[in-house]
């Protein structure tokens, strides 16, 4: 399992790394905010598009040779970077990530599940979800030491060693998992799992947690700074917010399998808490912020081993992977919508207006998940 925690911190690292650093790294980055944004958009667009495709073809031909295959790949698009030292290649090494991101990720999610028995999914999951929390939460920071210290190159010189040593570790660790024989499968079959409630509400709930984490890191110190608060405060902040969600996640996926929490309350309790910190972020000053990172984190942090601790109990085993890249590609369009849904928002009227419109999409989905169909 290490090896696919190891790639998890990887795909994390990776996005938040470079995409905090760009504008430092090149400084005519800074001066072209139109080319900057394109160049955050190209990994997180590749994802969306992609990540579906390559959950399928792990079910196709193996979860483990599309790890490798990921992660080899997102070495070598780093390697790009590091050998020609051209800010112009840039667009080239971000689109090589994401695509391979694309790959390696849903197949790592797949294979926690396929390597794990559906008892334990809660543990192996949580486990996964903190050392993606830690790539999350350190990317920022370790990524903008390299570029102080050597640049963009430093940093995609340790992404290219990093992935190439996750890579040569699976390689020696993680077992062959075969694909396992399936029916054959429509579109039209296709589309109804995809849009049945057991598929769609931990996706609903995974999104909506990723958009409120989103929000979090990206406004919060917003927030911070219109009260007139202090740079280390409104870190210490997004801090906070990555702690909690890390440290939750081990102890929600471990009361998963003893049975003390079951998935759908889980999850509704982990957005009640989401909408609370949301709102909590109307309040000024430093206790409005810091309780909106710890709720925001805390109800994240809880929901998500249970999402996907939720799909994988009702997903066969031959189509684990095409199920973890849907859910993943759910992710993203959350990771993509809160932010934009709070932006939106905020342009209209203020950015008080956006936390409580975001807050009252997130209530929304936690009644959702905690209203139980009648039998029959």
């Amino acid at each position: 399992m290490w090896p696919l925690y190891a790639a998890g911190f990887t795909t994390a690292f990776g996005a938040h790394g470079i995409a905090a650093n760009l504008g430092a790294g090149d400084k005519g980055l800074e001066r072209s905010v139109l080319y900057l944004g394109l160049l955050l958009a190209l990994y997180d667009g590749a994802e969306v598009v992609l990540k579906p495709v390559f959950g399928t073809v792990a079910d196709r031909v193996g979860a483990r040779p599309v790890l490798l295959g990921g992660l080899i790949a997102f070495a070598a698009s780093s390697a790009v970077f590091v050998a020609v030292r051209d800010p112009g290649w840039l667009w080239a090494a971000r689109l090589g990530q994401g695509a391979a991101a694309s790959a390696f990720s849903p197949a790592a999610s797949a294979l926690v599940a396929r390597l794990n028995p559906r008892a334990g999914h809660g543990r192996a999951f949580g486990s996964y979800g903190f050392f993606k929390s830690i790539g999350y939460t350190a990317g920022p920071l370790l990524g903008g030491t390299l570029v102080w210290a050597g640049g963009l190159t430093l940093l995609f010189a340790v992404l290219m060693v990093l992935a190439a040593a996750v890579a040569v570790w699976s390689a020696l660790t993680v077992p062959a998992v075969p694909p396992l024989p399936k029916s054959r499968q429509t579109l039209l079959g296709l589309a109804r799992r995809l849009s049945d409630g057991t598929f769609l509400r931990p996706v609903a709930a995974l999104a909506a947690a990723t958009a409120a984490l989103s929000v979090g890191v990206g406004f919060l110190p917003l927030s911070g700074a219109a009260d007139g608060l202090p740079l280390p405060a409104t870190g210490a902040a997004v801090s906070a917010l990555a702690a909690c969600a890390a440290l939750v996640q081990p102890w929600a996926g471990r009361a998963l399998d003893d049975g003390r929490l079951t998935a759908r309350a889980g999850m509704a309790a982990g957005l009640a808490l989401t909408a609370c910190g949301l709102t909590a972020a109307l309040l000024p000053g430093v206790a409005g912020m810091l309780t909106a990172a710890v709720l925001i984190g805390a109800g994240t942090g809880l929901i998500t081993p249970l999402g996907f601790a939720a799909l994988a109990a009702v997903t066969p085993q031959e189509r684990m992977g095409q199920t973890m890249g849907a859910a993943e590609l759910g992710r993203e369009l959350g990771d993509a919508g809160g932010p934009l849904l709070v932006a939106g928002v905020a342009s209209a009227a203020a950015l008080g207006w956006g936390y409580a419109a975001l807050a009252l999409v997130v209530a929304l989905v936690s009644l959702l998940l905690a209203v139980r169909r009648p039998p029959g």
